[in-house]
């Protein structure tokens, strides 16, 4: 047990900073995975949901003439500064704005609230909205950024690294109250700038098709994409651009590195506490491969007697992740097949080095 105890610690490394990398990405997709359309329009220069970049309502417009499509919605993306009701700190959270009419975002709790949005100074608070900002049940009443704001209710969208603290969801017109002018530099949003357009098309249209369609026919400076392209081109930006999932893969290796040191000094005890005993198995006449072959398959034991309760601990600590960060820590037969399988070259690597002693093994030992 003490030393299957080093290689289950050697696991849930790897299991944590795979977790942890993969949970940035899946966090950053799951906003735009709950949008209700099927071909979506950004500003060619907005390199991300953090780029604060808009386009003319009017593209919406004459994106809406093309005859597959159905309905063109505006959504707007802010920033907005939430004060704790309780403590008085200023927290930074993203700041969705919709029509409450329209079903823009798969989030059913919002259009329960659909008439309340309307009034002057109410939010919806994100559930998964992070500790630092306090309270968030329905009727709180605190300020946003500056401006008195209710609460009317809860959402289940989860945090981001676009969203800070967490997101408020509110209507077009409030969006407008808390986005004034606050500087001289910054400049007072206006509903005929719209972060991303949102087209909803007939159902026997082909997104691929409008969307090559709307390429020719609007400006360059539109980005257009269908549903899977816009979860890409997310992604990719935060694979090339951000440093983060490089620094968890190299945080990866070196959870696979200690584990092949962890599972080297084990082989290498065992072999040296029991010199004798393969000293006489090789007086028997067993060879030197034969007896490499069982300290292989004892570290392959021990990969696998380590991995089963390294994976059982790594899913009660990505529990305890997605409660601490609301970001997602989702488990899947992929990324367990892949530790299971680095569990298990980390130790047949470790079994094959451990394994050389096996070959300097005299029968002459046995005395």
């Amino acid at each position: 047990l003490l030393s299957l105890s080093g290689i289950i610690f050697a696991v849930v490394l790897m299991f944590m900073f795979v977790g942890f990398k993969n949970a940035l990405y899946d966090s950053q997709l799951r906003f735009l995975d709950r949008l209700n359309g099927d071909v979506f329009l950004l500003h060619s220069r907005r390199a991300s949901l953090l780029s604060p970049i808009q386009f003319s309502a009017e593209i919406l417009t004459q994106a809406d003439s093309e005859p597959a499509v159905t309905a063109a919605y505006p959504l707007y993306l802010g920033t907005a500064n939430w004060k704790n009701p309780t403590d008085r700190t200023i927290q930074t959270m993203r700041l969705i704005a919709l029509n409450p009419n329209t079903p823009l975002l798969n989030l059913p709790d919002i259009y329960q609230h659909a008439e309340e949005m309307r009034l002057p100074n109410t939010v919806l608070v994100d559930r998964h909205a992070r500790a630092e900002v306090g309270p968030k049940d329905s009727g709180v009443v605190t300020e946003l950024s500056g401006r008195t704001a209710e609460v009317l209710g809860n959402f289940d969208l989860g945090n981001d690294f676009s969203s800070f603290s967490g997101n408020l969801i509110t209507s077009e017109e409030n969006f407008l109250r808390y986005q004034t002018t606050r500087t001289a530099k910054q400049q007072a949003r206006s509903l005929s700038q719209v972060d991303i357009g949102v087209l909803v098309l007939t159902p026997d249209a082909s997104a691929i098709e409008v969307a090559n369609t709307l390429r020719s026919r609007l400006p360059k400076s539109i980005s257009v994409h269908t549903k899977i392209s816009l979860l890409d081109w997310e992604l990719k930006i935060w694979k090339e651009v951000s440093n983060i999932g490089f620094i968890f893969d190299v945080l990866t290796w070196m959870g696979f590195i200690i584990g092949i040191v962890l599972c080297y000094q084990i082989l290498y005890a065992d072999i040296n506490d029991n010199a004798a005993a393969y000293a006489t198995v090789r007086a028997m006449g067993y060879s030197s491969r034969y007896l490499s072959q069982v300290i292989v398959q004892q570290s392959l034991l021990l990969s696998i007697f380590g991995f089963i309760p390294a994976s059982i601990i790594s899913y009660f600590l990505y529990q305890l992740a997605v409660s601490f960060t609301g970001l997602v820590f989702k488990i899947t037969w992929l990324r367990v097949g892949f530790i299971l399988v680095t569990t298990a070259a980390m130790c047949t690597f470790s079994g094959l080095i451990s394994a050389v002693k096996i070959q300097r093994c005299d029968p002459a030992d046995v005395f």
